[in-house]
């Protein structure tokens, strides 16, 4: 889910929502959803709820929204409708965009768990997506796995 007033008004590509779609495919995801949600909370909770009642699924990846300026609401709307939260996947994110740009400290993304579905909040910046992802990708199949109640190895 691609969350920017502008892109959701039709201005321009949404190259980060590629970039996740990618991700969801390079860790053997099926894409049974992809959209673009302007910069509302009630909007973005409302989808969140949705996709991971509704629609099942078990690894919703949202880019954009997650800064400090007044419309960055993506963490607040993620907070609001997970049950448990997963700090660990967004300070490995952190310390992965740390090398690459003296602003990652003011990244507020977060991650945690409604049900049985996974959220993940990513940058809006399709570099910082790839640089991110690099980090959590390897633990994303087995915390999707533990979710659902399945065995796995340690």
């Amino acid at each position: 889910m691609t969350i920017s007033t502008s892109r959701a008004a039709g201005a321009g590509g949404d190259e980060s929502g590629d970039r996740l779609e990618l991700l969801a495919l390079r860790i053997g995801g099926e894409i049974v959803a992809r959209e673009i949600v302007s910069d509302e909370r009630e909007l973005i909770e409302e989808r969140l709820r949705q996709l991971s009642d509704v629609v099942g699924c078990s690894l919703i990846l949202t880019t954009g929204g997650t800064g400090v300026a007044p419309r960055d609401v993506t963490p607040e709307a993620t907070a609001a409708v997970i049950d448990r939260e997963v700090p660990g996947i967004a300070e490995a994110m952190r310390e992965a965009s740390r090398p690459h740009t003296k602003h990652w400290l003011l990244s507020r993304a977060t991650a945690g768990i409604r049900g049985s579905t996974l959220i993940v909040n990513f940058p809006g910046s399709p570099r910082a997506i790839d640089q991110t992802a690099a980090a959590i990708a390897p633990a994303l199949p087995h915390a999707m796995a533990l979710i659902a109640g399945v065995a796995s190895d340690h």
